[in-house]
């Protein structure tokens, strides 16, 4: 049945072809008509368009690849100076992209369901929901993944082809395929370095579980049981990735070239609109005492700040402190320590990689400098796997779902949108509560949703008001002339107080955790 559902995911994919396409779709287009039409010594250079090549060199030969494809629908799509280029052959190619490279995402998830089915992680035969194993949960969670659908398939992206990389090598990781596992996620790395958010935790487990020999107890490292050897092929896999893709450059002496469009700092600590973090609720304090001073008459030389304007753009702060990238770098760095450290200690354990995953995403979405909105499915994407193995992770993702989708609604604005974005949210998590409900054999609360507590539930039934707000009562009292960016500030500060409460408390889980105890309860 996995086959399928992956065959009726995609007929649903294919009837939103005709919707709404962000400028990314622009973006790539441009990719396929750089990487085609010019030599590797041009890629990083060329500057027609705005939308200049900026993710890692193997993604350029992924967009080289579709290239070779594209030219049998619109050979006038790999024309680099036609820009904003949307023939009906363009929009089908580009579109279709989307869904056959998904099939990677489904191989990720179909990978991960055979170790859950396999792994005899519970051995209860009663665990168990009434519509499916967890295996069965798990994978229409991951294939019918409503942020996915959203981002890729209207907004235009290919994030699910680089998760189901992710997800690829982290069953391996499950698997105990540790080489294979460092082979992927190095091969993730140079298709698109946003992963590196959850690095940190690759190089702490694989340091610590494949290059150390031995028994490991605690904390206490016996560093005789070091292995140089494993060591040595476990840099080799890595290094042989990294040679591939920026050799090229390297002979061209365009590292620096290269790097300069990876890591553009220039562009400000926000994205178009606030991403719903630690950040947005730091903007939101400073708007506030601003204008407060400005009432008060503290600060009525300082000009009113636009800081939400749907373009990328910097923001100077007007009374709180400016923030540097090197301070979202020490932000990040100690948000994610704990967990690095809790890691190192507990290295036999491979499902708390996965809790790793998650909080190295978190804390990077949390902190990270110029963070996009869409990084939130980093987060979501990994805890689907824990949700159906641990009650405590799904009562946690049944609200991070539900949150972090509804924060991906700005992306999608126009009216034809509106329905299929509440529709595709709703679906997924109505099913999500269900089945993991079901699946736990949790009694609902009458005054609660399925899952969550009080508190929890009132806090997801506010996003109900929000929305009416931002779509029928803004716009109905004349308010779109005269503050366009209020939703979009609605959205990023109420969405970024549930994406931090959820952090903190997976933090907090995780950390509390026993390992003797964890053990017993999964058996």
């Amino acid at each position: 049945m996995f086959w399928s559902t992956v065959a009726l995911i995609s007929c649903v994919k294919l009837l939103l072809i005709p919707s709404y396409r962000s400028t990314d779709f622009e973006v790539h287009r441009n990719w396929l008509a750089i990487t085609h039409s010019l030599p590797i010594s041009k890629w990083y250079q060329e500057a027609t368009s705005e939308w200049t090549l900026d993710y890692p060199p193997l993604f350029a030969w992924f967009e080289f690849f579709l290239s070779h494809f594209a030219k049998f629908f619109d050979p006038e799509m790999l024309e680099v100076k036609n820009l904003n280029y949307a023939s009906s052959g363009t929009v089908l190619f580009q579109r279709l992209s989307v869904i056959v490279t998904d099939l990677v995402f489904a191989y990720g998830t179909q990978e991960l369901c055979s170790y859950l089915s396999s792994s005899g992680i519970r051995k209860s035969s009663k665990w168990g929901s009434r519509w499916g194993s967890p295996a069965t949960i798990l994978q229409i969670l991951l294939l019918g993944n409503a942020g996915l659908l959203l981002v890729d398939h209207i907004h235009f992206q290919y994030n699910g082809f680089l998760l189901g990389l992710l997800l690829i090598s982290v069953a391996r990781i499950l698997q105990g395929q540790c080489l294979w596992a460092a082979f992927w996620f190095a091969v993730l790395l140079n298709m698109k370095h946003i992963f590196m958010y959850v690095a940190p935790a690759y190089f702490v487990y694989l340091l610590r579980s494949y290059c150390f020999l031995g028994t490991h107890s605690g904390i206490s490292v016996q560093w005789r049981s070091f292995s140089p050897a494993r060591f040595a092929k476990l840099g080799l896999v890595v290094a042989s990735v990294f040679l591939v893709s920026f050799g090229p450059f390297i002979v061209l002496n365009q590292l620096p070239q290269v790097f300069s469009r990876l890591f553009p700092f220039k562009r400000g600590l926000c994205h178009a609109y606030w991403a719903p973090n630690f950040w947005a609720l730091y903007n939101i304090v400073d708007k506030a005492l601003t204008i407060a001073g400005r009432h008060m008459g503290l600060t009525s030389d300082v000009p009113a700040a636009v800081m939400t304007g749907g373009l990328v753009q910097e923001y100077k702060h007007v009374i709180l402190p400016e923030i540097t990238p090197r301070t979202t770098f020490v932000c990040t760095l100690l948000s994610i320590l704990p967990a690095l450290v809790k890691l190192w200690c507990c290295p036999s354990n491979p499902y708390h990689f996965v809790r790793c995953i998650v909080l190295c995403a978190s804390g990077s979405f949390m902190f990270g400098w110029h963070v996009h909105e869409k990084a939130i499915l980093l987060v979501i994407i990994p805890l689907s796997f824990m949700a159906v193995i641990w009650k405590k992770e799904a009562q946690m993702y049944v609200l991070l779902a539900t949150v972090g989708h509804y924060s991906l609604f700005p992306l999608l604005f126009t009216s034809f949108e509106q329905p299929i974005k509440v529709l595709v949210l709703l679906l997924h998590s109505c099913y999500a509560f269900a089945n993991l409900a079901s699946l736990f054999d949790m009694k609902k609360c009458s005054a609660c949703l399925p899952l969550l507590n009080t508190f929890e539930s009132i806090y997801l039934l506010g996003l109900i008001p929000l929305f009416l707000y931002e779509s029928v009562i803004h716009p109905y009292l004349g308010l779109n002339t005269r503050l366009p960016f209020l939703p979009l500030m609605l959205t990023s500060v109420y969405c970024s107080l549930g994406i931090s409460y959820f952090w903190l408390k997976y933090y907090w889980h995780f950390l509390t955790t026993s390992e003797i105890n964890h053990k017993r309860k999964a058996h």
